[in-house]
């Protein structure tokens, strides 16, 4: 389901996951999924992403064993598909702002083998 990826520039180890995240958007609740994740943020797949700057509660778990995630974050980067001239995957990554979340989300990180 998930596996190990390191990017020697980021503040914190950042894993290839497949999550369903619930967040609070303009239009009303999303469910979309995460592809990469990290105790800092993580990367939502989506075509209708929000503005950068944008604030969301975003809820998930990393299994069904797992405790449910309640964290605040911020919208640091937009991506669409076309960006750049190469096709990418779109939507946005979001730096978590929530301090209390972020310890406990790295604590079970640390525990977990993605």
């Amino acid at each position: 389901m998930a596996r190990n990826s390191i990017d020697s520039s980021r503040r914190f180890r950042r894993r290839t996951v497949r999550l369903l995240v619930d967040y609070m958007a303009p239009d009303g609740v999303r469910c979309e999924y995460a592809t990469t994740l990290g105790a800092g943020g993580l990367f939502i797949e989506t075509e209708e992403p929000v503005r950068a700057d944008s604030l969301l509660k975003l809820r998930f778990r990393l299994s069904d064993q797992h405790e449910l995630h309640e964290i605040e974050g911020r919208v640091v980067w937009v991506r669409r598909t076309d960006e750049g001239g190469r096709p990418h995957a779109p939507g946005m990554g979001v730096q978590f702002t929530d301090s209390v979340g972020c310890s406990a989300l790295a604590r079970e990180l640390e525990d977990l083998d993605l």
